[in-house]
């Protein structure tokens, strides 16, 4: 096998993951060299992994022997590709029949396995769809989750108000009902929606179920673009009522036409022929990334929404890749160029993994081939791509353009302020931060704030937030259930709740600042907690309200002995406090308050259902007004609850009767 040169290690960059010993880290090279010389040129996919087991990197290849090997094969220096193959120490691979399968396989374990090198578009909020629910009567829907056959879907919508919108047209002129089953079912009279023309009324028999079903249909379709065709058919309709003098159902008619008319008039963008069509623009800029999707449906153009990658910096191209720009000549520009089109095509492979493919994608970059193959098979159809549009489609990518251009400006000063908060938060008290940390030394800063809430002794809860890299971290919150104290004493509260969070030993590193929503009460108990565990005292710091408990007057309380700090109130140091104790707050009381209901409702009923977390059953009790609700409400109904599923709501129903 011909000697292939490896690349240094240096002690400086090695993590405690990989050994240090130089003939360990000699001997994982040697058997990742091995296991390359073996692998097939085949398609497929490979996965990096370091000493502890942690996905580094997950990449696809038409040949998986060439591309693998092509990380091995030369000095990769102080990159970022020589920083992350200094930590491979185990690989997997996996050969499929082609290179589409490797596309889709590969965006599958990206999304599941969240590599440290891969750009990553978090799915923190699915896409809201409109939803046409079975029935009789069917009724208009708002609907997050996955869709089935069941019902008729359409959609994905950019945004809930596009939704709710497109729900308030339908209703001016298809009037179509919106209520839920469990209310349909039991009305003897028509509420308001009837009287204000919003609502035929099918729940007293108003309407037909053949002319609702007409309006149905008529409603959607609308929904997939055939606004001309709806017209005509009104129109004749409305003649063939009058031909047989029934004058008020053709008047009906006649509101319709000109309700349809005039919402037709009144959208700002035409959209032409077109009917479901995404455009998506990327731009790269101070080391972030933004792709912006706007969206059309059924011919109109509903907005956009930017979408924010992660990893950006950290992103390796491939060796083969990056090699093909000639890097002795290739320009800020050119480098800037791959990025994005790599970053567009991250974009639509993780996206569009799991459907909501329309029949035409407008692109401000051209793509692999390969990827669009890939997404057409997925879609099960054709799917046209377009990268230099003219006319309206040329507006539209210039309108995501400029979209793009002012949410990354946004996001980057919204950032650039966040680390100015942090910066000036790290002076004004003085706080120790290590000079030695690898890159941002101020990213390190950890800060966690505790804030007590009740309602007159009842329902006492603690909340713990977290502020860590520039910004609030909500999957490190905690909230604390406090108990066996006298309700209404929060000098208890926090002493149990510090008790909890410091005495445990658990955590995995103690933050550089607590800060306590209170004054010399509250700081001197938690002074008492931190001197029995022999914590340092210096860390804790409490947030008294000022003189009138003003927003703006806070004065920091120290519970070392440190004379109180008030700081001026356009003062970024406490701008960042005020965001973090007013997150702590803001924590507490919806915890407080979900914990209330449920004592009241007795949602413990709900809480012994298996899959019923707190998120969940707030969700049920909030859509149907207590458990009470929950129990009347059939099995379709529930499934209706954004998270929950067909089966859980089987399960749900059987629980309750």
């Amino acid at each position: 096998m011909t000697q292939v040169p490896r690349p240094p290690v240096d002690p400086a960059d090695m993590p405690a993951a990989v050994p240090s010993e130089p003939d360990a880290r000699e001997a994982i090279w040697e058997r990742l060299l091995t296991e390359v010389a073996s692998l097939p040129g085949l398609p497929g996919v490979y996965r990096y992994f370091d000493a502890q087991g942690e996905v580094l990197y997950v990449g696809k290849a038409r040949d998986l022997k060439k591309r693998v090997s092509s990380y091995f094969q030369k000095t990769h220096g102080g990159t970022r590709i020589g920083h992350m193959v200094s930590r491979i120490a185990r690989m997997e691979t996996t050969v499929v029949r082609s290179e589409a399968e490797a596309l889709l396989l590969e965006n599958n374990l990206i999304k599941t396995l969240k590599p440290r090198f891969n750009i990553l578009f978090r799915d923190d909020k699915s896409y809201p769809y409109l939803k046409i629910a079975s029935h009789e009567f069917p009724r208009l829907a708002y609907y997050r989750g996955g869709v089935d056959k069941k019902h008729r879907y359409f959609g994905p919508y950019p945004n809930a108000w596009a939704v709710k919108e497109t729900i308030q047209l339908l209703q001016k002129v298809f009037l179509l009902r919106t209520c839920e089953d469990a209310v349909f079912n039991h009305r003897t009279r028509p509420c308001l929606l009837y009287q204000i023309k919003r609502c035929s009324g099918p729940c007293v028999d108003f309407i037909t179920p053949d002319d609702y079903r007409r309006d149905v249909g008529q409603a959607e379709r609308f929904l997939l673009g055939s606004q001309q065709e709806v017209l005509d058919t009104m129109q004749a309709q409305m003649m063939d009522y009058a031909d047989r003098l029934e004058f008020e159902k053709a008047a009906e008619i006649r509101n319709q036409i000109g309700a349809l008319s005039k919402v037709l008039h009144q959208q700002s963008v035409d959209t032409g022929l077109e009917k479901d069509v995404d455009i998506l623009a990327v731009r790269v800029d101070g080391g972030r990334a933004c792709v912006n999707l706007a969206m059309v449906r059924g011919g109109r153009h509903l907005g956009d929404r930017a979408h924010f990658p992660v990893h950006v910096q950290d992103h390796v191209l491939a060796p083969d890749e990056a090699a093909a720009l000639d890097e002795t000549h290739a320009t800020s520009a050119d480098l800037a160029l791959a990025t994005e089109v790599r970053v567009l095509e991250a974009f639509m492979a993780q996206h569009y993994l799991d459907g909501g493919m329309p029949a035409m994608l407008v692109l401000s970059h051209v793509v692999d081939p390969a990827l669009v193959e890939a997404l057409s098979e997925q879609a099960g159809r054709r799917v046209t791509v377009v990268s230099q549009p003219r006319e309206q489609r040329r507006a539209w990518l210039d309108m995501a353009l400029k979209g793009a251009e002012l949410a990354l400006s946004r996001l980057l000063s919204e950032e650039g302020s966040q680390q100015s908060r942090t910066r000036a938060l790290v002076e004004a008290l003085d706080l120790a931060m290590d000079a030695q940390a690898e890159g941002d030394a101020l990213a390190t800063l950890r800060v966690e704030c505790f804030d007590i809430s009740h309602t007159a002794g009842e329902a006492t809860q603690a909340s713990c937030v977290v502020y860590e890299a520039h910004k609030m971290q909500p999957s490190q919150y905690r909230r604390y259930n406090i108990n066996d104290i006298t309700g209404g004493d929060d000098y208890a509260a926090m002493k149990q709740v510090l008790l909890r969070r410091y005495g445990g030993g658990k955590l995995e590193r103690m933050p550089d600042l607590v800060l306590i929503d209170g004054g010399k009460g509250q700081v001197s108990m938690a002074r008492e907690v931190f001197e029995s565990l022999g914590l340092d005292l210096s860390l804790l710091v409490g947030v008294e309200k000022g003189e009138g408990r003003k927003v703006g007057l806070e004065e920091l309380v120290f519970a070392d002995g440190r004379p109180k700090l008030q700081l001026a109130p356009s003062s970024a140091a406490l701008m960042l406090v005020a965001q973090i104790r007013d997150e702590a707050h803001r924590f507490a009381i919806t915890g407080m308050r979900a914990k209330r209901a449920s004592v009241r409702t007795g949602g413990s009923k709900l809480e012994d259902i298996p899959g019923v977390g707190p998120k969940r059953r707030a969700k049920l009790l909030q859509r149907f007004g207590g458990v009470r609700g929950v129990a009347q409400a059939s099995v379709d109904d529930l499934a209706t609850v954004d998270g929950i599923s067909q089966d859980l709501a089987e399960e749900i129903y059987r629980a309750l009767h």
